[in-house]
Protein backbone atom coordinates (compact mmCIF):
# COMPACT_ATOMS: atom_id res chain seq x y z
CA UNK A 1 0.00 0.00 0.00
CA UNK A 2 1.00 3.33 -0.87
CA UNK A 3 1.90 6.27 1.49
CA UNK A 4 -0.51 8.69 2.61
CA UNK A 5 -0.59 12.49 3.03
CA UNK A 6 -1.06 11.21 7.63
CA UNK A 7 2.51 8.94 6.59
CA UNK A 8 4.02 12.53 5.71
CA UNK A 9 2.60 14.04 8.63
CA UNK A 10 4.11 11.40 10.89
CA UNK A 11 7.64 11.79 9.13
CA UNK A 12 7.88 15.22 9.23
CA UNK A 13 6.01 15.68 12.18
CA UNK A 14 3.82 18.98 10.67
CA UNK A 15 -0.05 19.03 10.79
CA UNK A 16 -2.50 17.74 8.00
CA UNK A 17 -3.02 21.40 7.12
CA UNK A 18 0.05 22.35 5.64
CA UNK A 19 0.65 19.06 3.76
CA UNK A 20 -2.46 19.52 1.92
CA UNK A 21 -1.43 23.15 1.21
CA UNK A 22 1.71 22.33 -0.35
CA UNK A 23 0.26 19.55 -2.28
CA UNK A 24 -2.46 21.77 -3.62
CA UNK A 25 0.42 24.25 -4.75
CA UNK A 26 -0.24 26.87 -1.78
CA UNK A 27 3.08 28.82 -0.39
CA UNK A 28 4.17 26.89 2.99
CA UNK A 29 7.39 28.17 4.79
CA UNK A 30 10.49 27.27 3.07
CA UNK A 31 11.35 24.68 5.87
CA UNK A 32 8.75 23.15 5.77
CA UNK A 33 8.63 22.68 2.42
CA UNK A 34 11.69 21.02 2.72
CA UNK A 35 10.76 18.59 5.36
CA UNK A 36 7.41 17.61 3.43
CA UNK A 37 10.01 16.90 -0.26
CA UNK A 38 12.35 14.96 1.99
CA UNK A 39 9.46 12.96 3.27
CA UNK A 40 7.85 12.66 0.05
CA UNK A 41 10.76 11.12 -1.72
CA UNK A 42 11.67 9.14 1.40
CA UNK A 43 8.07 7.59 1.43
CA UNK A 44 7.78 7.59 -2.40
CA UNK A 45 4.37 9.58 -1.49
CA UNK A 46 2.08 9.70 -5.12
CA UNK A 47 -0.99 12.36 -5.45
CA UNK A 48 -4.16 9.91 -6.53
CA UNK A 49 -5.05 13.04 -9.16
CA UNK A 50 -7.90 10.70 -9.97
CA UNK A 51 -8.98 10.21 -6.52
CA UNK A 52 -8.65 13.94 -5.62
CA UNK A 53 -10.26 14.79 -8.57
CA UNK A 54 -13.30 12.74 -8.02
CA UNK A 55 -13.43 14.32 -4.77
CA UNK A 56 -12.94 18.29 -5.52
CA UNK A 57 -14.53 18.26 -9.07
CA UNK A 58 -11.14 19.37 -9.91
CA UNK A 59 -8.23 17.58 -12.21
CA UNK A 60 -5.49 20.48 -11.59
CA UNK A 61 -5.10 20.52 -15.52
CA UNK A 62 -5.38 23.48 -17.31
CA UNK A 63 -6.05 23.59 -21.11
CA UNK A 64 -3.74 25.99 -23.62
CA UNK A 65 -5.86 26.34 -26.77
CA UNK A 66 -3.47 28.37 -29.73
CA UNK A 67 -3.54 28.67 -33.33
CA UNK A 68 -0.14 27.86 -34.27
CA UNK A 69 2.48 25.99 -32.02
CA UNK A 70 5.46 27.14 -34.33
CA UNK A 71 4.33 30.76 -34.04
CA UNK A 72 6.79 32.75 -31.77
CA UNK A 73 4.44 34.66 -29.86
CA UNK A 74 2.55 31.39 -29.31
CA UNK A 75 5.49 29.77 -27.97
CA UNK A 76 6.84 32.34 -25.47
CA UNK A 77 3.69 32.99 -23.75
CA UNK A 78 2.81 28.75 -23.69
CA UNK A 79 6.55 28.74 -22.32
CA UNK A 80 6.08 31.13 -19.73
CA UNK A 81 2.51 30.08 -18.81
CA UNK A 82 3.50 26.62 -17.99
CA UNK A 83 6.39 27.27 -15.91
CA UNK A 84 3.63 29.85 -13.78
CA UNK A 85 1.40 26.47 -13.42
CA UNK A 86 3.84 23.65 -12.82
CA UNK A 87 4.72 26.40 -9.83
CA UNK A 88 1.11 26.62 -8.56
CA UNK A 89 0.68 22.61 -9.26
CA UNK A 90 -0.89 22.20 -12.04
CA UNK A 91 -0.49 20.19 -15.11
CA UNK A 92 -1.01 21.67 -19.11
CA UNK A 93 -2.79 20.59 -22.27
CA UNK A 94 -1.45 22.08 -24.96
CA UNK A 95 -3.46 21.73 -28.48
CA UNK A 96 -2.83 23.38 -31.68
CA UNK A 97 -5.16 23.68 -33.69
CA UNK A 98 -3.63 25.15 -36.93
CA UNK A 99 -5.87 27.81 -37.53
CA UNK A 100 -8.64 25.73 -38.41
CA UNK A 101 -12.39 26.32 -36.52
CA UNK A 102 -13.15 22.85 -36.82
CA UNK A 103 -9.82 21.64 -34.91
CA UNK A 104 -10.49 24.35 -32.90
CA UNK A 105 -14.35 23.52 -31.95
CA UNK A 106 -13.09 19.54 -31.69
CA UNK A 107 -10.07 20.49 -29.24
CA UNK A 108 -12.32 22.30 -26.77
CA UNK A 109 -14.50 19.46 -26.72
CA UNK A 110 -11.57 17.12 -26.35
CA UNK A 111 -10.47 19.57 -22.91
CA UNK A 112 -14.52 19.41 -21.80
CA UNK A 113 -14.29 16.02 -21.76
CA UNK A 114 -10.65 15.64 -19.93
CA UNK A 115 -12.36 17.86 -17.49
CA UNK A 116 -9.91 20.58 -17.40
CA UNK A 117 -10.29 23.28 -14.74
CA UNK A 118 -9.85 26.36 -17.08
CA UNK A 119 -8.88 27.46 -20.29
CA UNK A 120 -6.70 30.04 -22.12
CA UNK A 121 -7.26 30.62 -25.50
CA UNK A 122 -6.20 32.33 -28.27
CA UNK A 123 -9.04 31.66 -30.73
CA UNK A 124 -8.50 31.24 -34.63
CA UNK A 125 -11.04 34.02 -34.98
CA UNK A 126 -14.01 35.95 -33.57
CA UNK A 127 -16.95 33.24 -32.89
CA UNK A 128 -16.68 32.90 -29.12
CA UNK A 129 -19.85 30.18 -29.36
CA UNK A 130 -18.02 27.22 -28.57
CA UNK A 131 -16.04 28.48 -25.81
CA UNK A 132 -19.15 29.32 -24.32
CA UNK A 133 -19.51 25.78 -23.20
CA UNK A 134 -16.98 25.72 -21.34
CA UNK A 135 -18.43 29.27 -19.12
CA UNK A 136 -21.62 27.29 -18.89
CA UNK A 137 -19.92 24.29 -16.68
CA UNK A 138 -18.45 27.55 -14.39
CA UNK A 139 -15.23 26.71 -15.70
CA UNK A 140 -13.06 29.58 -16.21
CA UNK A 141 -11.82 31.15 -19.54
CA UNK A 142 -8.75 33.44 -20.44
CA UNK A 143 -8.57 34.81 -24.03
CA UNK A 144 -5.70 35.76 -24.74
CA UNK A 145 -4.53 38.30 -27.63
CA UNK A 146 -7.87 38.52 -29.15
CA UNK A 147 -11.66 40.28 -27.75
CA UNK A 148 -14.22 38.14 -28.70
CA UNK A 149 -17.80 40.35 -29.06
CA UNK A 150 -20.43 38.77 -26.55
CA UNK A 151 -17.97 36.38 -24.75
CA UNK A 152 -18.22 37.03 -20.72
CA UNK A 153 -14.83 35.76 -20.78
CA UNK A 154 -11.27 37.77 -19.20
CA UNK A 155 -8.76 38.35 -21.87
CA UNK A 156 -5.42 39.88 -21.95
CA UNK A 157 -4.39 42.01 -24.53
CA UNK A 158 -1.53 44.15 -25.96
CA UNK A 159 -2.30 47.88 -27.12
CA UNK A 160 -2.23 46.93 -30.87
CA UNK A 161 -3.34 50.27 -32.25
CA UNK A 162 -0.89 52.25 -30.48
CA UNK A 163 1.84 49.66 -31.82
CA UNK A 164 1.09 50.97 -35.00
CA UNK A 165 0.99 54.25 -34.51
CA UNK A 166 4.78 54.24 -33.17
CA UNK A 167 6.22 52.50 -35.71
CA UNK A 168 4.24 55.18 -38.21
CA UNK A 169 5.72 57.82 -35.53
CA UNK A 170 8.98 56.63 -36.28
CA UNK A 171 8.79 56.41 -40.17
CA UNK A 172 7.08 59.87 -40.30
CA UNK A 173 10.36 61.32 -38.41
CA UNK A 174 12.73 59.61 -40.96
CA UNK A 175 10.55 61.48 -43.52
CA UNK A 176 9.24 58.77 -44.97
CA UNK A 177 5.48 59.51 -46.89
CA UNK A 178 5.40 56.69 -48.81
CA UNK A 179 4.73 54.06 -45.86
CA UNK A 180 2.76 50.63 -46.33
CA UNK A 181 1.40 47.44 -44.35
CA UNK A 182 1.32 44.25 -44.19
CA UNK A 183 -0.66 42.53 -41.61
CA UNK A 184 -3.00 39.79 -40.80
CA UNK A 185 -6.82 38.32 -41.60
CA UNK A 186 -8.90 41.09 -41.30
CA UNK A 187 -11.59 39.07 -39.35
CA UNK A 188 -8.64 38.55 -36.36
CA UNK A 189 -9.58 41.51 -33.93
CA UNK A 190 -5.27 41.76 -33.70
CA UNK A 191 -4.85 42.27 -37.25
CA UNK A 192 -7.87 44.42 -37.56
CA UNK A 193 -7.10 46.77 -34.43
CA UNK A 194 -3.31 47.17 -35.95
CA UNK A 195 -5.00 48.42 -39.40
CA UNK A 196 -7.33 50.79 -37.78
CA UNK A 197 -3.88 52.30 -35.55
CA UNK A 198 -1.38 52.45 -39.31
CA UNK A 199 -5.21 54.35 -40.77
CA UNK A 200 -5.21 57.00 -37.86
CA UNK A 201 -1.73 57.70 -37.18
CA UNK A 202 -1.14 58.16 -40.96
CA UNK A 203 -4.75 60.12 -40.89
CA UNK A 204 -3.21 62.36 -38.01
CA UNK A 205 -0.11 62.94 -40.37
CA UNK A 206 -2.37 64.43 -43.26
CA UNK A 207 -1.26 61.26 -44.85
CA UNK A 208 -3.61 58.94 -47.67
CA UNK A 209 -3.17 55.50 -47.03
CA UNK A 210 -4.65 53.65 -50.47
CA UNK A 211 -6.18 49.87 -50.43
CA UNK A 212 -3.09 48.61 -52.45
CA UNK A 213 -0.62 50.27 -49.36
CA UNK A 214 -2.30 47.66 -46.82
CA UNK A 215 -1.82 44.15 -47.62
CA UNK A 216 -3.54 41.85 -45.38
CA UNK A 217 -1.31 38.13 -45.19
CA UNK A 218 -2.02 35.05 -43.30
CA UNK A 219 0.53 35.29 -40.14
CA UNK A 220 3.07 33.09 -42.13
CA UNK A 221 6.71 33.27 -43.79
CA UNK A 222 5.78 32.70 -47.13
CA UNK A 223 2.58 34.75 -46.80
CA UNK A 224 4.96 37.37 -45.78
CA UNK A 225 6.65 36.93 -48.55
CA UNK A 226 4.02 37.49 -50.82
CA UNK A 227 2.54 40.00 -49.42
CA UNK A 228 6.05 42.25 -49.19
CA UNK A 229 5.82 41.69 -53.55
CA UNK A 230 2.57 42.16 -53.71
CA UNK A 231 2.93 45.36 -52.07
CA UNK A 232 5.49 46.73 -54.10
CA UNK A 233 4.25 45.48 -57.64
CA UNK A 234 1.66 47.59 -56.66
CA UNK A 235 2.94 50.84 -54.84
CA UNK A 236 6.45 51.01 -55.88
CA UNK A 237 6.46 54.34 -54.66
CA UNK A 238 6.59 52.58 -51.09
CA UNK A 239 9.74 53.50 -48.91
CA UNK A 240 8.81 52.02 -45.50
CA UNK A 241 6.63 49.00 -44.19
CA UNK A 242 5.38 48.01 -40.83
CA UNK A 243 4.88 44.19 -40.89
CA UNK A 244 2.55 43.21 -37.95
CA UNK A 245 3.67 39.51 -37.34
CA UNK A 246 7.25 37.97 -36.54
CA UNK A 247 6.87 35.08 -39.20
CA UNK A 248 5.52 37.63 -42.01
CA UNK A 249 8.71 40.22 -41.18
CA UNK A 250 10.66 36.89 -41.70
CA UNK A 251 9.15 36.14 -44.94
CA UNK A 252 8.48 39.97 -46.29
CA UNK A 253 12.73 40.52 -45.46
CA UNK A 254 13.31 37.62 -47.44
CA UNK A 255 11.33 39.02 -50.58
CA UNK A 256 13.12 42.53 -49.66
CA UNK A 257 16.84 40.73 -49.73
CA UNK A 258 15.99 38.34 -52.77
CA UNK A 259 14.47 41.55 -55.07
CA UNK A 260 18.10 43.53 -54.18
CA UNK A 261 16.35 46.58 -52.70
CA UNK A 262 18.96 47.59 -49.86
CA UNK A 263 17.64 48.45 -46.53
CA UNK A 264 17.36 51.21 -45.14
CA UNK A 265 18.92 53.42 -48.05
CA UNK A 266 15.98 51.78 -50.33
CA UNK A 267 13.54 50.03 -48.11
CA UNK A 268 12.96 51.04 -44.63
CA UNK A 269 11.46 48.21 -42.76
CA UNK A 270 9.63 48.12 -38.27
CA UNK A 271 8.87 44.38 -37.91
CA UNK A 272 7.38 42.67 -35.06
CA UNK A 273 8.79 40.65 -32.21
CA UNK A 274 11.61 38.12 -31.83
CA UNK A 275 14.36 40.64 -30.29
CA UNK A 276 16.75 37.47 -31.62
CA UNK A 277 15.84 37.63 -34.90
CA UNK A 278 15.90 41.43 -35.20
CA UNK A 279 20.11 41.40 -33.93
CA UNK A 280 20.65 38.56 -36.07
CA UNK A 281 20.42 39.84 -39.10
CA UNK A 282 22.28 43.04 -40.77
CA UNK A 283 21.30 45.60 -40.38
CA UNK A 284 20.24 45.07 -37.57
CA UNK A 285 16.06 45.32 -37.84
CA UNK A 286 14.02 47.84 -35.66
CA UNK A 287 10.70 46.09 -34.56
CA UNK A 288 8.00 46.34 -31.74
CA UNK A 289 7.94 43.97 -28.83
CA UNK A 290 5.04 42.70 -27.49
CA UNK A 291 5.75 41.81 -23.28
CA UNK A 292 4.97 37.75 -23.83
CA UNK A 293 6.04 37.36 -20.29
CA UNK A 294 3.64 39.74 -19.05
CA UNK A 295 0.79 38.37 -21.08
CA UNK A 296 1.27 35.11 -20.00
CA UNK A 297 1.73 36.03 -16.03
CA UNK A 298 -1.23 38.23 -16.38
CA UNK A 299 -3.85 35.39 -17.81
CA UNK A 300 -2.46 32.63 -15.23
CA UNK A 301 -3.00 35.20 -12.95
CA UNK A 302 -6.89 35.97 -13.53
CA UNK A 303 -7.04 32.12 -14.14
CA UNK A 304 -6.08 31.17 -10.79
CA UNK A 305 -8.12 33.78 -9.26
CA UNK A 306 -11.28 32.83 -10.51
CA UNK A 307 -10.30 29.00 -9.67
CA UNK A 308 -9.55 29.83 -6.27
CA UNK A 309 -13.29 31.55 -5.94
CA UNK A 310 -13.17 34.85 -7.22
CA UNK A 311 -15.59 33.99 -9.62
CA UNK A 312 -18.74 36.44 -8.82
CA UNK A 313 -16.51 39.55 -10.20
CA UNK A 314 -16.74 41.39 -13.64
CA UNK A 315 -14.58 40.06 -16.57
CA UNK A 316 -11.82 41.99 -16.49
CA UNK A 317 -9.67 43.17 -20.28
CA UNK A 318 -5.86 43.90 -19.22
CA UNK A 319 -4.12 46.06 -21.79
CA UNK A 320 -0.70 46.14 -21.67
CA UNK A 321 2.17 48.38 -23.34
CA UNK A 322 4.28 47.50 -26.34
CA UNK A 323 7.86 48.75 -26.64
CA UNK A 324 9.84 49.94 -30.01
CA UNK A 325 13.38 48.80 -30.24
CA UNK A 326 15.56 50.87 -32.34
CA UNK A 327 17.84 49.35 -35.15
CA UNK A 328 19.18 50.02 -38.30
CA UNK A 329 16.53 49.16 -40.79
CA UNK A 330 14.49 52.48 -40.64
CA UNK A 331 16.78 54.97 -42.81
CA UNK A 332 16.34 59.12 -43.87
CA UNK A 333 14.27 59.03 -46.79
CA UNK A 334 16.31 61.14 -49.62
CA UNK A 335 15.04 62.95 -52.35
CA UNK A 336 17.84 61.15 -54.69
CA UNK A 337 16.57 57.56 -52.82
CA UNK A 338 12.23 58.33 -53.58
CA UNK A 339 12.68 59.66 -56.96
CA UNK A 340 14.91 56.43 -58.28
CA UNK A 341 12.79 54.15 -56.69
CA UNK A 342 9.72 55.09 -58.54
CA UNK A 343 9.46 52.73 -61.23
CA UNK A 344 11.72 50.05 -59.44
CA UNK A 345 9.60 46.72 -58.79
CA UNK A 346 10.78 44.00 -56.83
CA UNK A 347 12.87 41.30 -59.00
CA UNK A 348 12.96 37.65 -57.92
CA UNK A 349 16.17 36.09 -58.30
Amino acid sequence: MGATIKDIARETGLGLATISSYLNGRNVREKNRIKIEAAIEKLHFEVNETARGLKTNRTRTIGILIPELNNVFCAEIISEAEDILRQKGYATILCDCRTDPAREREAIAFLLRRRADGLMVMPTGENGEILKAFLRRKRPVVVLDRKIRGLDADCVLVDNEDAAKKAVDRFRAAGHTKIGLITGPQDIYTAAARRRGFQAAMADAGLEVSDSMVVCGDYTIQGGARAMHKLREEEPEITAVLVANYEMTVGAMIEINESGLRIPQEMSVIGFDNLEFAKAIAPRLSIITQPTREIAREAVDLLLKRLSGDAGRPTQTVVLPTDYVEGKSVGVRAEEVRTGLSNRKLRRG
